[in-house]
Formats: structure tokens, C-alpha cells, sequence
């Protein structure tokens, strides 16, 4: 999905010359997305003005000529999700995937049918769903969006969908793309029947090398994730080669503004030239792939073995350092991620400083809920202002998950907490859909 920020824009540009009418045909191709007044107010605040969040869907709607890619699919589906980050100096930019089995709050967001759903976890490419209910692409990101700024603390800033049709055009434009898979794949579920070695592939093979799952590797999303990025990355190189050619452009243009959908503020070729403009000197090595830290969820609930979740407190680090502009090296995450201490390892003994009758029973829910081991509850020795996490000495770590998921808690190191477990004294601060 990179390409729809780089390389559609860089190529747009050698575009900028040529007839009206091609501007005009393109122009009118791209779907624009209302979404004025469906975000809501409690959004994350704009920590870095002149950087650029842009978040990118892979949206597999059976609508249409996508219907044989899924059977009783009866709403909108992200089949791929992530976030570009663009630094406000325009010297480098991160990509952030979100893996769709990730477990996370799902807020409450407006459905087709005129009602609200509950706020619940969930896997994340439900958001999409629920919004999409009603077949509206503008209300299935505004769900997506209020989804990804709730558990990251990241401002969305723009919105981009592109589905299959789409995609398979735009590779078909370029004549198809190169892989090199070291074994054979056989993938019903994605129609793939693809032999080992390197081959090119388009149409319904691109298709399904991109979203085959279960038949490669461990099956896990993360293997599919990696796998799309590395195409992608070859998608875009092919792109800029085909510069020179102008019936490929012209194909590669119409199959990609015919799929695509954003915000009303990027709906054109001007605003995508004028995002060109600021990204096309980003060096490749100041273009990072990144993926959320993350670990099974068996782990924590054993009864889950088909979703993962993030790893904190390296998941909350990476969110903040993009929040605030910081560039953050694909290394340098893989060694943080290497620390990895589970939620249901955290004991947490929980207190109510708040004199409410119930709030520790409330928020030891909650935290049960994510994985944690709520070893006792009770009533704080006295009222308190605000909630405060403690912890006694070598557990630094536990804490330092706990409040990770506590947006706007510190931890503080205290010689008389109890001796195993880390102590959350709740305040009248405390929102209990403040966990992430």
C-alpha cells in the first residue's frame, strides 16, 4: 500500500504535462470519503504538526467482481492495515503494519443500520466491518480510524483504500511482477497454485501470492504481512521503471485511481501531486517497513490460539515516538521487541483510591481482560487524586507494561509495595476504557 503515498504521487508528477483530458479522466476516477462529523471529538491530540499520518486499507469487499474471494462475507473486510507516518522535515518516513488478527478495543462506531455498536475487543479488521455495514467506504474508515487512534494515541490525518480489482490491474499494467518463493505454494482459500523458484506473476496468481496465509510458512498473518511488503516494495520499483512508457502509465493510473478511495482532502490528482511533492526525496534507506511488536495471545489466554497481541511497552514507544516525530530504525525496534515480558506474567494487585463502592472489582476486569494476573483487590488506605502504579524493586519490567497500557500513568519504584506483584491504586482520574 506504500505506493499509494510514493510512488502513485511520484509518478503523477510526470503526468503533470501531458492533455487536460487525462487529467480530468484520472481526477474523476478517485471516490472521495466524508468524514466530517463521524470521528468524533475525544481524538489524540496533534503532537507533531507538519508530520503526516496517513492510514492505508487493503479493503477486500466481495461487492462485484471481487464476490469469488469469499463466500457468506457479507460485509466490507481490511485485508491489509497500516499507518505511514511522514516526518513534518520530509526527510524520512515510517510505514507501521498492523497484523488483522490483532486484539484490540474496538470503540463504538455508527453501523448501517442506524445504530451503535458496543464498545468490545475484538481482532482490528473488524472496525472495517462494522463501519462497512451498510457498504459505505466513508463509514467503514471512520470506524477503522477511531480504531487505530484509540489504541495507538496516533492522529490519523488522511485515509486511503484500494481493493483487489485494483490491485490486479496495476500489476497487470507493469506486465506483472518477479517472485522468487523457495517452495511451492497451494493455497485454496487464496486461489494459488503457484511452482517454487523465480517467476512473474499477475491476475489472479498476484492476487493470491499477496493474500495466501494458511499454506505458507507457520500460517500466521505476520508472514503474510512481510510477504506483501516485499512485493509491494518490487511493485513500486517496477512502477518508476515504467516511467517512459506511456500506455503502461496510462493502465497502471486507471487501475489504481479506479480502485482508490480517500478523504475528500486527498480525492484528486492535485493533492496527491502536492503530497508527491513533499515525500519524493525521502531516501530509501529513511523508508522503514515496520510491524507492531506482537506475540500469540495464547500466551496470556490459552484458549486463543489464533490472535495476537501487542507487545508492551514497545508497541506504546513505537506510537509515541511517531506521535511526537521521532524516527524509529527497523533494528533498533527488534531489539527493544527482544525484552519480551508477557501481560499474564504482570501480577497486579489492584486498590480503589477513589471511595467509589466497586471500581477495583471494575478495573481488575478490565485488566483480566488484556491478559493480566489480578492476584487481590481492595480498598486504598485513603482516598487518592490520582491513579498511581507502584512496584517494589526488580520489577521494573511488569511495571513498565502495565502502565504502557495506562496512558498517562507513571510508575514509581516503592521499598513497601507487596513483594511479588505490582500495585495500581486507582484515582478519580481513572477512565475505564482508558486500557489499551
Amino acid at each position: 500500500m506504500l505506493w499509494v503515498a510514493g510512488v502513485l504521487s511520484a509518478i503523477l508528477l510526470a503526468v503533470a504535462g501531458v492533455g487536460a483530458w487525462v487529467y480530468k479522466d484520472l481526477n474523476g476516477n478517485i471516490q472521495a470519503a466524508d468524514l466530517d462529523n463521524k470521528l468524533g471529538e475525544d481524538r489524540p491530540a496533534n503532537l507533531s504538526p507538519g508530520s503526516k499520518n496517513i492510514l492505508l486499507v487493503g479493503s477486500d469487499s466481495r461487492a462485484g467482481g471481487n464476490a469469488k474471494y469469499g463466500k457468506g462475507l457479507t460485509t466490507m473486510q481490511s485485508d491489509t492495515l497500516m499507518v505511514l507516518h511522514i516526518a513534518a522535515d520530509r526527510k524520512w518516513a515510517t510505514a507501521v503494519s498492523f497484523p488483522r488478527d490483532s486484539w484490540v478495543r474496538i470503540p463504538a462506531c455508527a453501523k448501517g443500520d442506524g445504530s451503535t455498536s458496543t464498545v468490545h475487543r475484538f481482532k482490528i479488521n473488524e472496525a472495517f466491518a462494522i463501519g462497512g455495514s451498510n457498504g459505505k467506504v466513508a463509514d467503514a474508515a471512520a470506524c477503522t480510524i477511531k480504531t487505530v487512534e484509540r489504541n495507538t494515541g496516533l492522529r490519523i490525518d488522511h485515509f486511503m483504500s484500494i481493493d483487489f480489482q485494483g490491485f490486479k490491474g496495476m500489476v497487470n499494467a507493469l506486465d506483472g511482477i518477479e517472485v522468487c518463493p523457495e517452495r511451492a505454494i497451494h493455497d485454496t482459500k487464496a486461489h494459488l497454485d503457484l511452482k517454487a523458484g523465480c517467476q512473474t506473476i499477475r491476475d489472479e496468481k498476484a492476487l493470491g501470492y499477496v493474500r495466501a496465509r494458511y499454506s505458507v510458512g507457520d500460517g500466521s498473518d505476520l508472514g503474510r504481512i512481510g510477504r506483501q511488503q516485499e512485493f509491494m516494495q518490487a511493485l513500486a520499483e517496477k512502477a518508476q521503471s515504467k516511467l517512459t512508457s506511456p500506455g503502461s502509465l496510462y493502465d497502471f493510473l486507471q487501475s489504481a485511481t479506479k480502485s482508490l478511495t480517500t478523504d475528500k482532502d486527498l480525492a484528486g490528482i492535485k493533492p496527491l501531486y502536492g503530497l508527491a511533492s513533499q515525500v519524493k526525496g525521502i531516501p530509501s534507506d529513511r523508508l522503514a517497513f515496520l510491524t507492531v511488536p506482537n506475540y500469540p495471545r495464547e500466551a496470556d489466554v490459552p484458549a486463543d490460539q489464533a490472535n495476537v497481541v501487542w507487545q508492551y511497552p514497545q508497541a506504546a514507544d513505537l506510537f509515541t515516538a511517531l506521535a511526537k516525530d521521532h524516527e524509529v530504525r527497523k533494528k533498533q525496534l527488534q531489539a527493544r521487541a527482544a525484552d519480551l515480558v508477557y501481560a499474564s506474567s504482570v501480577r497486579v494487585q489492584v486498590l480503589n483510591g477513589t471511595g467509589i463502592g466497586g471500581r477495583a472489582a471494575a478495573v481488575a476486569e478490565q485488566l483480566r481482560e488484556v491478559g493480566f494476573t489480578v492476584v487481590a483487590t481492595g480498598n486504598a488506605p485513603s482516598p487518592v487524586r490520582t491513579t498511581t502504579v507502584s512496584h517494589p524493586r526488580g520489577l521494573e519490567r511488569q511495571a513498565a507494561v502495565l502502565v504502557s497500557r495506562l496512558p498517562g500513568v507513571a510508575a514509581e519504584r516503592n521499598s513497601t509495595a507487596t513483594a511479588d506483584a505490582v500495585t495500581l491504586v486507582v484515582g478519580p482520574d481513572f477512565r475505564l476504557d482508558s486500557v489499551r
